[in-house]
């Protein structure tokens, strides 16, 4: 339960962010991230804007010229998490008076009025489709005048910004290939702080790739709100396809070709992706999986509920059969695949036997990982303005700690099934438990640790595995797989 509890605070924890700084650079910027991997690579984007502005990024809060915080509103706990932070911040200011606060990302959308003009905690809110304005806005704060942008964009994707990669161990790296989502799930508000769907020029996606490859990156994940919906046809909303050239449909990128691109080209680079959604994932991405090596078998399946009648509540736009369906087939093509899950308990009008039906889903398909959590209304989503939060905190509590229960037994038959195996595993760093130990993953995104012995950060190593607990491995490393 310890591991099932810790993912899930690692979702919504916030994290300071630094990175390699230049001499000529005289400002200091402190950023601080919440929230989802999308949240972490806009701040890594923002850093590359605010670099040529004369930044270097710091870990120390009090010396920040500029302090940012990336915000998440999926989540109550991540809005307290970012209010008090917010007071800190203005604690300092009070000592520093020159320093300059502001809120990037999905609160800032959402709570402008609040931050601005009624609490006034801040000197600039900044949407996710704004990053660009940045500068612009800093001059108006420096004129005294509040700074607002959270206008959104149907074409902006940064496809032309090199991130600044911040906090990076080196190994691993995460490129945005979408942004925006089209479903309107109704417990989430994502569709109304980053915008409608729009896809990146895939030329772009190779060359940043390209460009981390350079720097010796050995694993890349492929991120948007929903990656299987990828498909760019030269620009502009997913919605608006269809009113395309003829020529512009016909030579259309879709996921599944986007990948087949990706691990074509980089043969010797591990590809991930996040997040899909059950109603948009074909089977051709599940076949394209299954044809490269370097495309790690691990897909992380959100389902939310087990319960039809939650699932249409939730405006999902599939049933618990298509889901398991899916799942039948997924396992089908590619055998050794690895499913994770996001879990919400408690949603408007949530029975027993709605849970019950979630518990039995999570037997049938035995998850390795999850990510779980009880409702909590969002406002300005559509179960917040039209359904009534119902189900009783003692009754959500329960349940949530049932599912977790659940999942933890299952997590522990999964890392079972590797014991006596040889796989290879990815150097991402040292164990958080013994400095004399690496931590890697394998292409299931399951994490080992082993003695370093001769090996180096970013091998790619051959490790037999000999124990587990129902979050890691233990093996010991037999030598180099033929990936280096």
């Amino acid at each position: 339960m310890e591991h099932i509890e810790k993912v899930i605070d690692e979702r919504i924890q916030g994290k300071a962010l630094v990175t390699e700084n230049k001499k000529e650079n005289t400002k200091k910027l402190f950023i601080e991230s919440y929230g989802c991997q999308m949240n972490m690579n806009d701040s890594e984007i923002v850093a590359s804007i605010l670099d040529k502005q004369g930044y270097n990024t710091t870990q120390i809060l009090e010396e920040a010229d500029l302090v940012l915080v990336n915000t998440c509103s999926i989540r109550e706990k991540a809005e307290t998490t970012v209010r008090k932070r917010l007071q800190k911040y203005n604690k300092v200011k009070r000592i520093n008076p020159k320093m300059k606060v502001g809120v990037l990302g999905c609160m800032a959308e959402r709570l402008k009025e609040k931050f601005l003009e009624e609490e006034k905690i801040v000197d600039l809110v900044v949407g996710p489709d704004a990053y660009r304005d940045i500068p612009n806005l800093l001059e108006e704060v420096s004129e005294g005048r509040d700074a607002v942008n959270v206008i959104l964009s149907k074409e902006e994707t940064y496809g032309d910004v090199s991130p600044v990669r911040l906090n990076s161990n080196g190994v691993t790296a995460f490129v945005s290939i979408t942004r925006g989502c089209d479903n309107m799930c109704t417990f989430c508000v994502v569709p109304f702080t980053r915008g409608r769907e729009r896809s990146r020029d895939p030329k772009s996606i190779l060359e940043e790739i390209q460009s981390m490859v350079d720097q010796n990156y050995k694993e890349i994940t492929l991120l948007g709100q929903n990656v299987d919906s990828f498909l760019w046809y030269g620009g502009g909303l997913k919605k608006d396809f269809n009113k395309a050239s003829e020529m512009a449909q016909a030579t259309a990128v879709g996921f599944a070709e986007l990948l087949d691109m990706c691990a074509t080209k980089f043969p010797k680079t591990r590809f991930r992706f996040s997040t899909s959604n059950p109603q948009d994932m074909k089977l051709d991405v599940i076949h394209t999986m299954a044809k490269h090596k370097n495309i790690c078998k691990y897909l992380h399946l959100p389902v939310q509920s087990g319960s039809n009648a939650m699932l249409k509540a939730m405006n999902r736009q599939h049933t618990r059969e298509e889901y398991m369906e899916l799942v039948d087939n997924i396992f089908k093509i590619v055998p050794e695949m690895s499913l994770s899950q996001d879990m919400i308990v408690g949603f408007c009008g949530e029975t027993e036997q709605d849970h019950q039906d979630t518990l039995e889903l999570m037997k049938y398909v035995k998850y390795d990982f999850g990510f779980m959590f009880s409702y909590s209304e969002r406002p300005g989503t559509l179960a917040g303005n039209k359904m009534e939060d119902d189900v009783p905190f003692e009754t959500k509590k329960r349940r949530l700690q049932e599912v977790i229960d659940l999942q933890q037994e299952h997590a522990l038959y999964r890392t079972q099934q590797h014991l006596g195996k040889t796989e290879e595993f990815l150097i991402e760093g040292t164990s958080k438990k013994n400095p004399n130990e690496w931590k890697g993953r394998n292409t299931q995104n399951t994490v080992a640790v082993f003695e370093k012995g001769d090996y180096k950060l970013g091998d790619f190593v051959m490790v037999k595995v000999e124990d587990c607990t129902s979050a890691t491995l233990k093996g010991t490393v037999v030598g180099y797989s033929d990936n280096n």
